[in-house]
């Protein structure tokens, strides 16, 4: 193709012969929003509150959360949320207790015997942490005391909780095989 004229012709040609090579090229690297997608670090601050309003958690203000997208090492419960989003992006969803941890079980209400749990501890409203044999952390709540037993609630502090999330996706990045 020719330019003729004053100058504006070869302007024309120059910004029609531009958009041909992003159109056959694809954007220059970094000059596109990345978008939140598997394999990517993704920077975001979070608030989780609960149905009252109650702010269970958040980072605002803070350093953010940053982990790899599709890993589901970090934030398995909402990062299928935020597939798809742009930095500066905010999203708000409600997760169900069976997309977090889960119904309130009333079999996961036991009793163990007395001396399993340490003295120190045998009071009613309690906070027990530990670990499964897979390195998983447990939980378990003293709930009452008997003559040789203690009745224990080992639900996630959590289950049976509807969680409420407002998320702003802050960075989206492509991660090199080098990092």
């Amino acid at each position: 193709m020719r330019t003729i004229g004053d100058g504006k012709g070869r302007m024309l040609f120059t910004t029609l012969g531009l958009a041909l090579m992003l159109t056959v090229l694809g954007p220059v690297a970094g000059g596109a929003q990345e978008t939140v997608a598997d394999g990517r670090r993704v920077s975001l601050e979070y608030t989780v509150t609960f149905e009252d309003k109650t702010v269970f958690d958040s980072n605002v203000g803070k350093e953010p959360l940053v982990y790899i997208h599709g890993s589901e090492k970090r934030v398995p419960f909402f990062s299928k949320h935020l597939t798809g989003l742009e930095a500066a992006e905010t999203k708000q969803f409600v997760m169900p207790p069976e997309d977090v941890y889960g119904p309130d079980d009333p079999e996961r209400i036991i009793e163990v015997p007395k001396d399993s749990i340490p003295e120190d501890r045998r009071q009613v409203g309690q906070k027990l942490e530990g670990k499964s044999p897979e390195g998983r952390p447990l939980y378990a709540e003293v709930l009452e005391i008997k003559a040789e037993t203690v009745v224990i609630d080992t639900n996630h502090p959590l289950a049976g909780e509807t969680l409420f999330f407002d998320v702003k996706i802050l960075k989206v990045e492509t991660v090199s095989e080098q990092q």
